[in-house]
């Protein structure tokens, strides 16, 4: 059965999208978790960034439209950010205090739900006041939540063969892949990586925020053999879907 779009309620999983690779989960025990919080892109509703409580904060890499407002809402919520070493040294060393570090094949679990990082194909600068600095590998996350649903957001990737792995050991049920191009997969490398992981529920993410990231999930369902596409969802920025 697919996500049902709806105002999400307490006691369900929900899964919004607020553009680009902006997204929250909210869990079935009520726990808010954002990833890539980037809450300025031109596809995200004005109230995007007045999330009154936020949980954890998972930063796949440091380019500015995936670091986005980290600081800011962990600051203002106190939640728990997760990133890789270099980006979680960089925090700590602006005072942000509940930072957590990460490498790849890792993973930590709070309060019944754990993140895994796995591998990313991209870059991954830091770019404090527009320069640019080291700011480790890119990652995506592998969130298993409490009820044992799995959500895997790859982050800035292009497809790599060990997906196949990630579908392997983690099963997700949700699958974020990025589908705009340019800098990242488009519709026909992410159709190849929906393959590799075999998920029941299938989300572009990073397409649509510039006329370069020009992918769409038309684009990625033609792609796709027929017994797949009905698993590809559409979301619309701000609109929960329950799962």
């Amino acid at each position: 059965m697919p996500p049902r779009a709806r105002t999400s309620r307490r006691g369900s999983n929900a899964l919004t999208w607020f553009g680009h690779s902006a997204f929250m989960i909210r869990s079935s025990k009520g726990k808010i978790i954002l990833i890539d919080p980037w809450l300025e892109n031109p596809k995200a509703p004005a109230e995007a960034r007045s999330i009154p409580a936020v949980d954890i904060i998972c930063v796949t890499h440091g380019h500015a439209d995936h670091f986005g407002n980290t600081m800011e809402i962990a600051r203002r919520t106190g939640a728990k950010v997760y990133a890789i070493y270099e980006i979680a040294v960089y925090l700590q060393n602006q005072g942000l205090a509940n930072v957590f570090d990460m490498n790849k094949s890792g993973s930590m679990t709070t309060e019944d739900i754990t993140l895994t990082m796995t591998h990313a194909e991209h870059s991954g600068g830091l770019e404090p006041g527009g320069g640019i600095i080291a700011g480790g590998d890119p990652a995506g996350f592998v969130v298993r939540l409490e009820d044992g649903t799995s959500v895997y957001h790859a982050g800035d990737t292009g497809v790599f063969g060990d997906m196949r792995i990630i579908g392997d050991l983690y099963k997700p049920d949700i699958v974020i892949l990025p589908i705009g191009g340019c800098f990242t997969m488009g519709p026909r490398e992410a159709a190849y990586a929906c393959k590799l992981l075999r998920p029941r529920h299938i989300i572009g993410m990073h397409y649509g925020t510039f006329p370069v990231l020009s992918g769409t999930p038309e684009q990625l369902k033609g792609f796709l053999p027929p017994p797949m596409r009905k698993r590809v969802h559409e979301l619309v920025p701000g609109i929960a879907v329950e799962f």
